[in-house]
């Protein structure tokens, strides 16, 4: 039994309320990024924060069947470094049920200008309050890169903080307006996680694209009250600064992708192709291609009226 949410799409009218408007829409086409209502009750919040905890505990609804090569997955002998953990969707009903409910789906794809959004990936995370760990600095980049065998440029990542979250605890901070630059010097190196990239060359890519665009360097950090969202393009620089609070920074990275997003071949320069880790997971296509829109892993959360059902 899968973690998939209900296939029913329909909004309250206290829900069709929060979703952004046209100038919100506008915005986030402008400048890479948005700021939500309240889309999360604070007992919605609690019990993420509380299914998490269970998570970290060594609770699962299911585990994966084979470990992708690129899984981040925290565990405890890790020590009190930041946490990461993938699949949290799939791996907790409980984190599912909140997490996945069509409104979140709903804003997503006024923002895409899509039809449909489904699930992509979700990263548990928590930055302890150690100002000097080092793994706490999150260098410049964009999601994208990582994303190199999806066909979309549509996709985009809502960042779910479990209380308020500001820049004392080292919130997520984007480039304003990064999204439309045109990139220059991409190397196969992009396609690896910022993790295993030096921290001072992600921070020259940043300057030599800015420059190369003609363009300031304007950073944003995402001020996010309980129960609001941040949402950034799949393009948008972003990263995130040490926590300097006297409280650990716990929050959800949930990457969402429009309907029409598929895998794709994506040639590196020595002949090999680039991996995602869906790609030893997800069932296969009639072709052979690793299917993005399996409902195992990449189940549906929003489809409007009359769209075309995809999985």
């Amino acid at each position: 039994m899968t973690a998939a949410p209900t296939l029913r799409f329909d909004l309250t009218d206290e829900e069709l309320a929060l979703l952004p408007d046209a100038d919100d829409v506008a915005f986030y086409v402008e400048h890479g990024w948005y700021l939500t209502k309240k889309l999360f009750t604070d007992e919605e919040v609690d019990r993420l924060a509380a299914a998490s905890e269970d998570y970290y505990a060594g609770e699962r609804s299911r585990t994966l069947p084979v470990r992708p090569p690129r899984l981040a997955a925290w565990q405890p002998s890790d020590g009190p470094v930041q946490r990461h953990n993938d699949y949290v969707h799939h791996e907790s009903d409980p984190i599912a049920r909140v997490l996945c409910k069509p409104l979140i789906g709903a804003v997503a794809a006024l923002l895409a200008g899509t039809d449909e959004i489904r699930v992509f990936q979700s990263t548990l995370i928590l930055k302890p309050a150690v100002s000097g760990e080092p793994s706490n600095i999150v260098p410049w980049h964009f999601d994208k890169h990582y994303w190199s065998t999806s066909t979309s440029e549509r996709m985009l990542t809502a960042f779910v903080p479990f209380h308020d979250c500001d820049e004392e605890m080292g919130t997520l901070t984007v480039v304003d307006g990064s999204h439309l630059w045109r990139e220059t010097g991409h190397q196969d190196s992009m396609t690896k996680h910022f993790a295993d990239r030096d921290k001072a060359d992600l921070e020259r890519v940043l300057a030599e694209n800015a420059a190369f665009n003609g363009a300031a360097i304007r950073k944003v950090p995402m001020v996010i009250p309980k129960g609001h969202m941040s949402f950034h393009h799949c393009r948008t620089y972003h990263g995130s600064g040490p926590n300097r609070s006297d409280r650990p920074r716990r929050a959800i990275s949930f990457h969402l992708q429009d309907g029409a997003n598929e895998y794709r071949d994506f040639a590196l320069s020595d002949g090999a192709t680039a991996s995602y880790n869906h790609d030893v997971l997800v069932r296969r296509l009639p072709d052979g291609r690793p299917d993005y829109a399996d409902p195992a892993y990449c189940p549906v959360l929003w489809r409007a009226d009359g769209a075309a059902g995809h999985g």
